[in-house]
């Protein structure tokens, strides 16, 4: 990996909207800091209560809804530490929308820091009918608020 294609934090800027995320106690490991499969809890954290906040779950009604989304990628980069009690920021984006899939893009920030993110990633929920598992195409209320988040 070359210095133009390293991964780079980036600022608050980045990002269209927030959430906060407390820690816990039970989120450091022995070393002092966050551990590493945390940062994947708070990604899941973050977006699925913005969609909750933006009424896009309650439409698709996840527990009976004909469309799910299923996790099909995850990933992580660290630039700096996270460490219980400091309280977290989470900045997310919509970086690609397809037919049938979305990839969030989400940073994790010291809330009371103005540093760039500590950690950034993404993830990518591809939408399948319920009872197939084959590509479903995003329903629109969802699109139109994955749409705000570009």
């Amino acid at each position: 990996m070359t210095s133009s294609t390293r991964p780079r934090a980036e600022p608050r800027s980045a990002y269209k909207a927030f959430r906060n995320i407390g820690t816990r106690w039970s989120d450091n490991d022995i070393y002092g800091h966050v551990n590493n499969v945390v940062y994947y809890s708070w990604f899941d954290t973050a977006v699925n209560g913005l969609l909750i906040e933006r009424g896009a779950l309650q439409l698709l009604g996840p527990q009976a809804s004909g469309v799910i989304g299923l996790v099909v990628e995850t990933q992580c980069n660290y630039f700096a530490p996270l460490a219980f009690p400091e309280p977290v920021v989470a900045g997310i984006r919509v970086a690609q929308l397809g037919s049938s899939s979305v990839r969030y893009e989400v940073a994790l920030f010291a809330a009371d820091q103005d540093q760039p993110c500590a950690a950034k990633g993404h993830f990518i929920h591809v939408y399948v009918d319920r009872a197939t598992r084959r590509p479903a195409a995003l329903p629109p209320e969802l699109l139109a608020v994955l749409e705000t988040l570009k």
